[in-house]
């Protein structure tokens, strides 16, 4: 199994990260909050909008288009995105 991998890279401050966002800075550091919060659960929540989820997905078996050949596609983690009731209301009112 493979361990998480922490970034070491400064990442800009709140006041940086609010000024190239257009945001306030309260703004910015929800969302980096939030941003810390999402790499332990794997779930990212915009409230009203949706969220991203990391999946994972299983190995499975594909095929090479140019040679036809089948080849084994490794398992790996995905990022979804799942849209919130809210924001899928506001868009289409009479879907149900």
């Amino acid at each position: 199994m493979l361990r998480p991998v922490r970034i070491t890279t400064r990442f800009p401050s709140v006041s940086e990260t609010a000024k190239k966002l257009g945001v306030s800075e309260h703004d910015a550091r929800v969302l980096s909050e939030l941003a810390e919060r999402s790499w332990k659960t794997g779930v990212f929540v915009i409230p009203g909008i949706g969220r991203l989820v990391r999946v994972g997905r299983k190995t499975r078996m594909g095929r090479n288009s140019a040679t036809g050949e089948a080849i084994k596609i490794p398992s790996k983690k995905v990022v979804k995105f799942r849209v919130a009731k809210a924001a899928k209301d506001a868009i289409d009112p009479l879907t149900k």
